[in-house]
């Protein structure tokens, strides 16, 4: 017997110049795949959350409702230049009715205050507003993968440890990609 499936990371068209999925596709599809659930993660936004959370529900299907946040590795308000990164990646999903107002509480003070290049939060609004969501290790462009692709694993191992304390008990996971990508297999190895 298979276990249940369904895609926890997509990008829809409110990913501007990385997501080209428009949602009613993307949740029909879904459908046709037998999922019984799908999730939204547009990158730093929510613009799409509602749109989503009705199309899923006519087409019978679990909406899953998240965001990929940008992290500000030295807070909302640094403006890094040069060599710095100003911006990491995180996948956050709601779990729950607090975590989706978490969620929300999020995506404002990103676009509002913490806007440079894109909308960001940092690890102390991450903490302060962490229940009720579930996290990951997230993609190539987050901070955990990008320690291990520069061979810094006491970095990535403490950063690891930071979200798993950060998030509830459970809601933390490592997430695997395969695009065949050697960077990945390399991260994958590593995860």
């Amino acid at each position: 017997m298979c276990r249940p499936f369904c895609h926890l990371h997509n990008h829809t068209e409110y990913s501007l110049l990385d997501g080209a999925t428009r949602i009613k596709p993307m949740v029909k599809r879904a459908k046709e795949m037998g999922m019984e659930a799908l999730a939204i993660t547009d990158h730093g936004v929510m613009f799409g959350a509602v749109e989503f959370y009705y199309e899923c529900r006519a087409q019978g299907i679990k909406p899953l409702v998240g965001m990929e946040a940008y992290i500000a590795p030295g807070g909302i308000k640094s403006r890094g230049r040069g060599e710095e990164k100003d911006s990491f990646h995180q996948l956050l999903l709601a779990r729950n009715a607090e975590g989706y107002r978490n969620l929300c509480r999020l995506h404002s003070i990103a676009a509002l205050d913490g806007f440079y290049r894109r909308p960001r939060i940092d690890h102390d609004l991450l903490r302060a507003h962490s229940r009720g969501l579930i996290g990951s290790t997230t993609c190539i462009g987050s901070e955990i993968n990008q320690a291990i692709l520069g061979d810094d694993f006491e970095r990535a191992n403490w950063l690891a440890g930071w979200y798993k304390e950060t998030f509830d008990e459970g809601c933390y996971f490592v997430e695997l990609q395969d695009h065949g990508l050697a960077a990945q297999r390399l991260m994958n190895e590593h995860l």
